[in-house]
């Protein structure tokens, strides 16, 4: 069902890329969008893969859902393939099953420079439509029982740290992991064979881990510069600036077709 209607694009504090966005108004979540979805295609090929339908609504719009469940309404997706489809789609207030209207910002990689700009080139180019404390997780995973807690956000804040990701048990497709995990709930950037797990791409991130001084890019990335997350993560882990959770629950990685039609082959979802 489409959720962009003329009535949700009238709403008063609708603003096109945050263009104006007051403080109140910054996203704290942003749902990442941009990718090309290669293992996924030929569906990819005509839809981006965070629309692709998993038991009846678009992947992504799972996690809009459940953040604004727990009080998060202003998002922000940022876009580059098939762009245009989100923004149709979603517009700039859906009214979403059980929540009611949320408040969207966007990002247009695509539109702005042709191409998307990797996750950390993406989320710099959106920084200053972002709170200071803010969601991010990518919009091809599934993971319908986790829950966004203003509690764990306000600990974050609260904390030395500049990240804190959640981790998930490795999936058959990634065995060795990706990052350790202390006793004492830090993020470790250790090698193979040590024990490591995977990124669930869910985290919460204060403004300071996107600094200049860390990323080499300026605030809001006016070049479009690429930029990948992973390596960013490593260094403020090696800093010590980075917590980390280990999630338990139902997760999925919808990177290829037949990931897709299990997922949607299994009999309940929440």
């Amino acid at each position: 069902m489409r959720l962009n209607t003329l009535e949700s694009n009238l709403q008063p504090n609708a603003t096109n890329e945050g263009r104006g966005a007051s403080p109140a108004s910054l996203a704290t979540a942003m749902v990442l969008a941009a990718g090309r979805g290669e293992r996924m295609r030929p569906l990819t090929d005509v839809t981006p893969k965070p629309m692709l339908n998993v038991h009846g609504k678009p992947l992504m719009q799972w996690h809009m859902e459940a953040l604004a469940k727990e009080g998060f309404q202003d998002q922000l997706i940022n876009t580059a393939w098939l762009g245009a489809q989100i923004d149709a789609h979603f517009g700039l207030n859906p009214d979403l099953p059980g929540v009611g209207r949320i408040r969207l910002h966007y990002s247009h990689e695509g539109k702005d420079f042709g191409h998307a700009l990797e996750t950390a080139g993406g989320i710099v180019r959106a920084l200053p439509l972002l709170a200071p404390v803010f969601w991010v997780l990518a919009g091809d995973i599934y993971a319908p029982d986790f829950q966004f807690s203003k509690e764990d956000l306000v600990k974050f804040q609260t904390s030395q740290y500049l990240a804190h990701i959640w981790l998930v048990p490795n999936p058959t497709h990634n065995p060795d992991g990706d990052f350790g995990l202390s006793h004492q709930g830090a993020a470790l950037n250790v090698p193979k064979p040590a024990e490591r797990f995977t990124f669930s791409t869910i985290a919460l991130y204060k403004k300071e881990f996107f600094a200049p001084a860390f990323t080499g890019l300026p605030l809001g990335n006016p070049q479009g510069q690429s930029a990948p997350l992973a390596p960013l993560l490593r260094s403020a882990m090696d800093r010590g600036q980075v917590s980390a959770s280990l999630y338990t629950g139902a997760w999925t990685d919808v990177g290829t077709p037949e990931r897709l039609r299990d997922l949607n082959q299994q009999t309940s979802a929440p």
